[in-house]
């Protein structure tokens, strides 16, 4: 074998995934067909659960001082996130390059094999490996590997070799995104409704204007470029009646609405994460997010197996898990679709849901869904409230010191708390020391929204969500403790 874990793509999703694989101690190589990073940036930002997460892994620190706001939209209906209590605020201009930058360090600090100029030429999976053909700058190889990821995006190599089915809508519109120099323009952060369409514009780093361009009643068009910066332009006029064809165009792109997800996020020993199993309308920037916490969701799963230790099927939890969060993602995306780019007709639905979400339980719930913080998990039955949910923000005392819960889960390992500093507790799960640190901790101020009140005890799994927690699951711990991270060592 050259690597356990080989993974196509060098984008959010595979950079991830290769950094949460070395926080396991696997080897992985990324394929990357593109030489070198192509500086553009469709994605911008990241959603609270994206912030959470890079935190959970002490990632955040390096992108610096980022730029966050509680402001969000749904389907451009304007949306206050402050309603979310206790939740990271969203980063705002963070460009996908830097994202992107950001995660290849992380990934390549850790030891991931970084390759680029490697473009895939056939897969075979024999049902004991994978087998890749690559071409790179020495010429053709082939590659082997356990298991093997497509993270390479929405035209995915991977997913059309190996024969994923791909169902869904084509795109019905273009749209077109540019990055301006030289031009100051109002900002439109959550787009505005045109007669003829949509617009939208953002401020970004260096005095770069981003602007969004959807005129009604524009099919797709076939391109194998991008398009003219005149086009877009021209569109633009259309739209606003401004002229802003001096401006200078540092990126220009187009992109449409097609809604597509596999039927399966795997297949034998090959695996989809991103936008290889799932391509949407980019409605709230929700797309590199999910991706990103596709790869989080796996990484520490696809370890496990790796390493030995998995119990029976948790792999398959990856499909079951982030497949409904990607067809809720799909569900969403539409929506919004409709009410931002749809014609006069669809008014007096903006009018009434502008009017629903002034209720705070509406705001919340729209609010949840965009930034990734809704996600519920299968993970047993029983009546507490974090049962399957992200751990929440808290500060915990432990010994002399204080520390937030994000950090205990920096080495991508389980967590158990125990808040009541319960011997017998440690001892049954002392079984599982290698694969979980157990901490005896005081939480701190807690908050009805906490969902903490009561609890004495949580186990967290890796990717910071709640696999059990006492009293309220049905599960005992060291049952909870076997399905999650599978038969304990003799103690």
């Amino acid at each position: 074998m050259d690597a356990a874990v080989i993974v196509v793509g060098a984008g959010p999703a595979g950079l991830t995934l290769a950094g949460e694989l070395r926080l396991a101690g696997v080897e992985v190589i990324v394929l990357e067909r593109l030489a070198q990073r192509t500086g553009e940036s469709r994605g911008l930002g990241f959603t609270a659960r994206t912030m959470e997460m890079f935190d959970q892994r002490g990632i955040l620190p390096r992108f610096g001082d980022v730029e966050t706001s509680n402001q969000g939209h749904f389907g451009g209906i304007p949306v206050d996130f402050a309603v979310l209590e206790g939740a990271l605020q969203a980063a705002k201009t963070v460009p996908q390059s830097v994202t992107e930058t950001h995660l290849e360090a992380w990934a390549v600090s850790l030891g991931a094999d970084l390759r680029r100029g490697h473009e895939v030429l056939s897969i075979d999976d024999d049902g004991d490996g994978v087998s890749v053909a690559v071409r790179g700058p020495e010429g053709e190889q082939t590659l082997r590997a356990s298991y093997l990821v497509g993270c390479d995006g929405g035209r995915s190599t991977v997913r059309k070799a190996v024969g994923f089915d791909f169902p869904g809508t084509p795109a019905t519109m273009e749209m077109f995104l540019a990055d301006l120099k030289g031009i100051e323009l109002e900002p439109r952060m959550i787009g505005e409704t045109l007669p003829g369409g949509m617009v939208m514009v953002g401020p970004l780093p260096d005095g770069i204007t981003r602007i969004i361009v959807c005129e009604r009643g524009t099919p797709p068009q076939r391109r194998t470029g991008p398009p003219q910066w005149q086009e877009v332009a021209d569109a633009w006029k259309r739209l606003t009646g401004d002229d802003i064809s001096h401006a200078e165009p540092v990126w220009v792109s187009s992109f449409g609405d097609a809604t597509r997800q596999v039927t399966e996020y795997r297949r034998g020993r090959v695996l989809l994460a991103g936008d290889s199993a799932h391509i949407h309308l980019p409605a709230g920037g929700q797309g590199m997010n999910t991706s990103i916490q596709d790869s989080v969701n796996l990484g520490w799963k696809l370890a496990a197996v790796v390493n030995g230790w998995a119990p029976q099927g948790l792999l398959d939890t990856y499909h079951s898990e982030r497949h409904a969060v990607g067809k809720r993602l799909l569900m969403n995306t539409r929506a919004q679709g409709l009410l931002f780019l749809s014609g006069p007709e669809v008014q007096p639905l903006r009018d009434v849901l502008r009017e629903l979400t002034g209720y705070e339980d509406v705001a919340k719930h729209l609010a949840a869904m965009v930034s990734g913080l809704e996600i519920s998990y299968d993970v047993g039955s029983g009546s507490h409230p974090l049962l399957g949910k992200r751990m929440p923000q808290v500060e915990l005392t432990i010994g002399q010191r204080q520390k937030p819960v994000r950090e205990l889960l920096h080495s991508a390992r389980g967590v158990l708390l125990d808040f009541e500093d319960n011997a017998r507790l440690r001892a049954r799960a002392a079984g599982w020391a290698d694969r979980v640190d157990i901490v005896t901790a005081e939480p701190g101020e807690l908050t009805g929204a906490s969902g903490l009140r009561g609890t004495s005890a949580v186990l967290i799994r890796p990717d910071g969500y709640v696999a059990w927690a006492a009293p309220g699951s049905h599960h005992d711990l060291p049952m909870a403790l076997e399905r999650w991270f599978g038969k304990p060592l003799a103690v």
